[in-house]
């Protein structure tokens, strides 16, 4: 048999079986969508910019406790953590509403880390939100989803991260539920994870909502979840797989707030105790060179007061009183 029939009959099999796999592939579409679908893409910045939040509810719960200045509840809000009508799941947390015949202005607060075995309604931010009630500011602090009274996490702990910020994300959407509020002025406030979580509802939205940080988390993702894996028992070594798995299938860049900075428009201050042994004190000075970059318009950069605390551990102490006082004449500053 000579060589170039050999290699004729080859291009002959060949051919068939390309074919054939072809033909076989191009019937089963659903198959193939299947293979290169990849489920966190909706958590996107760019997905979440363009994806609407239905406005849900907040519904008031019992009363936590009563003061002479303001009311603590329990408040529930259910909504699509997906954004895409999945499923509804409930969010629990604590509303102080101060006495008086209102309305008032608001501040929602989204609290920093704290481990699920130790965590009630209020840790975060139970201190600071009685300071504020009592200026007259009502104060709204969700517990997120697996904390509090709240459902269940996504089973994904990176998924549950993103979670976070349409946590945030929805229950500012359900602001206007409230009857007490006086449906012009709302704040944000955020601590450590939370300030990265009030950073990222600034992006999304683009909405100029003055916000004030505390020691804010602000490396860019996946570092910035890589940076305490130390922490935990395994010494990382579940999470780091979970994140090589996912820069696998996908761009890190575009779950990153620090390449979105262009559409903060809100008036910030940001706090950083100079001690903090959780958020690195050249972390927040290079987030601050970074955000007074930011151009507003031709004429205007975007407005960023920066305030440092010598000695200052992650929850600003000493300094903690100042600091209040400080978002406080800030946020009566910004009043409409």
């Amino acid at each position: 048999m000579s060589y170039v029939f050999v290699a004729f009959i080859a291009s002959v099999v060949g051919s068939l079986i390309t074919r054939h796999f072809f033909s076989n592939v191009s019937s089963q579409p659903e198959l193939i969508k299947k293979i290169i679908e990849r489920p966190l893409d909706k958590y996107s910045f760019d997905s979440l910019i363009n994806t609407g939040v239905t406005k849900g509810e907040i519904k008031m719960g019992e009363v936590i406790k009563e003061y002479d200045d303001y009311t603590s509840y329990l408040f529930t809000h259910e909504f699509d953590p997906t954004l895409i009508n999945s499923v509804n799941k409930k969010v629990t947390g604590q509303i102080n509403i101060p006495k008086g015949n209102g309305p008032f202005p608001i501040i929602l607060q989204f609290r920093g880390y704290v481990d699920q075995s130790i965590y009630q309604t209020g840790v975060g931010t139970r201190r600071s939100g009685e300071m504020y009630a009592k200026a007259g500011f009502i104060t709204v602090a969700p517990d997120f989803l697996g904390y509090g009274e709240s459902d269940t996490n996504a089973l994904s702990v990176l998924e549950g991260r993103f979670q976070a910020y349409t946590t945030g994300l929805s229950v500012l959407a359900a602001i206007d539920s409230l009857p007490q509020w006086d449906k012009k002025n709302i704040f944000l406030w955020g601590h450590s994870n939370g300030g990265l979580i009030a950073l990222t509802v600034l992006e999304i939205t683009g909405l100029p909502i003055p916000t004030t940080l505390w020691a804010p988390v602000s490396k860019p993702f996946p570092y910035s979840v890589l940076y305490y894996t130390d922490e935990s028992l395994d010494k990382g070594k579940f999470l780091r797989k979970q994140i090589s798995d996912f820069e696998s299938l996908y761009e890190a860049e575009k779950y990153s707030f620090e390449n979105y900075l262009d559409r903060i428009k809100a008036p910030l201050q940001i706090h950083q105790g100079t001690g903090d042994d959780a958020v690195p004190l050249a972390w927040s000075n290079l987030l601050v060179s970074n955000l007074r970059k930011v151009k507003l318009s031709e004429e205007e950069m975007l407005s960023v007061e920066y305030h440092t605390y010598p000695g200052g551990d992650h929850n600003l102490t000493p300094g903690w009183d100042t600091v209040v006082e400080r978002n406080i004449e800030f946020f009566k500053k910004n009043l409409k």
